[in-house]
């Protein structure tokens, strides 16, 4: 069996947490390493965390002054064991998964990210994937560049990486947002490789303070 580290970065997820770490269980039948980057959540995110005993989730506080996406992700990954990282948001929920897959992807030495398709789901309806959604097709790319956005295109709301690619190359710290873009372009200029993959799949949940659903609603 592969072994995964997973990193659920959190802020008052307790309505989506949950489904997020069962999708794991339903989808993922490999060893799963849980690891959990708490901002400072008052509501019962961790109640909801703990009811997962059987993955005994690596808990990981850091203060909001601190927090950026970016820091988080880097502090998963030093406190991860295992080569493979896939990044969840606390607020998807997987509905397609494949280990031979990502296995395959990263047989390449020069690929070290695979992202996979988002449906956006608001309030219970699946809606039209525009904008920012229309990103997640049914192609198969590697290194995705965005007409959009005028840019490599790469989402960490679903996505598995290389370890030692993100000890080589970590996330910047500084940014508070879309630091998955930025490393995706630096990536591409050291050589790198990165793949997106419609056979990876996840539902993502509308929350009023989600970066990727700024607009919407």
């Amino acid at each position: 069996m592969a072994k995964f580290s997973v990193i659920i970065r959190a802020r008052n997820e307790e309505r989506y947490i949950g489904h997020a770490i069962q999708s794991l269980s339903d989808n993922i039948r490999d060893e799963i390493e849980l690891i959990i980057i708490d901002n400072n959540s008052t509501d019962d995110t961790m109640r909801v965390v703990n009811l997962f005993e059987y993955f005994n989730p690596k808990i990981i506080k850091i203060d909001g002054p601190d927090y950026s996406p970016g820091l988080s992700l880097n502090v998963g990954v030093r406190n991860s064991n295992n080569e493979k990282i896939i990044i969840l948001s606390a607020h998807c929920q997987i509905t397609s998964w494949s280990s031979s897959l990502v296995q395959k992807c990263f047989e390449n030495n020069n690929t070290v990210a695979i992202f996979g398709k988002q449906k956006p789901v608001y309030f219970g309806k699946k809606i039209t994937p525009r904008y920012l959604w229309s990103h997640f097709d049914d192609i198969e790319r590697k290194n995705y560049y965005s007409d959009l956005e005028k840019r490599y295109f790469l989402h960490n709301a679903f996505a598995v990486y290389k370890k030692s690619a993100l000890e080589k190359y970590p996330f910047d710290d500084m940014l508070h947002g879309k630091e998955d873009r930025y490393w995706a372009n630096d990536i591409i200029k050291k050589g790198k490789n990165f793949i997106y993959t419609p056979d990876l799949s996840c539902f993502h949940y509308y929350t009023s303070n989600g970066n990727t659903w700024k607009g919407v609603g």
